[in-house]
Order: structure tokens, then sequence, then C-alpha cells
């Protein structure tokens, strides 16, 4: 076996957000329940329906987001041709 190396050990955990305390073993769980929670991107959603957007705001928003993205894009672009900004 490699120095330093150790197996991932597989946890019988119930599908969804829940976590099962193996071996009494509370820190372990609550490390594998926030890193579920993170994963499933739920603190992202309850932040977003924290309170009311109108559609222009949202609209605003998503027109923002698609300009960093075109932005983005021609960063890259220009890094292949050899231009840079």
């Amino acid at each position: 076996m490699k120095k330093g190396y150790r197996k991932r050990v597989k946890h019988n955990d119930p599908p969804g957000l829940a976590v099962t305390v193996e071996n009494n073993n509370v820190e372990g769980a609550i490390k594998r329940f926030k890193r579920k929670v993170k994963d499933s991107q739920m603190m992202l959603e309850l932040q977003e329906r924290s309170h009311y957007k109108k559609p222009s705001e949202l609209r605003r928003e998503k027109k923002a987001l698609g300009r960093l993205r075109a932005q983005k894009q021609t960063r890259e672009g220009n890094k292949s041709s050899g231009i840079y900004f």
C-alpha cells in the first residue's frame, strides 16, 4: 500500500440529506451532512428565496451573467491567438 494513502470508507447513508452516525462518530456525521448540504446547493436556493425579486430584476441579473460569460469567452479566445486585454 502507498505511503500516506488511506482507503476511502463507504458510508451507508440513506438517500437525500440524511446521514447515519456510525461508531458514535458524531463529528464525522456532521462533516458528511455539511458536505451533502453544500453539494446540493440548498443554501444558495434559500438565499435566493429569502426575499421576492421582481421579474425585471431577474432579467437584469440574467443579462449581466450573459455579459460576463461573453467576456470570459472572448478572453479565452484571445489567449489562444496571443492577443491579451
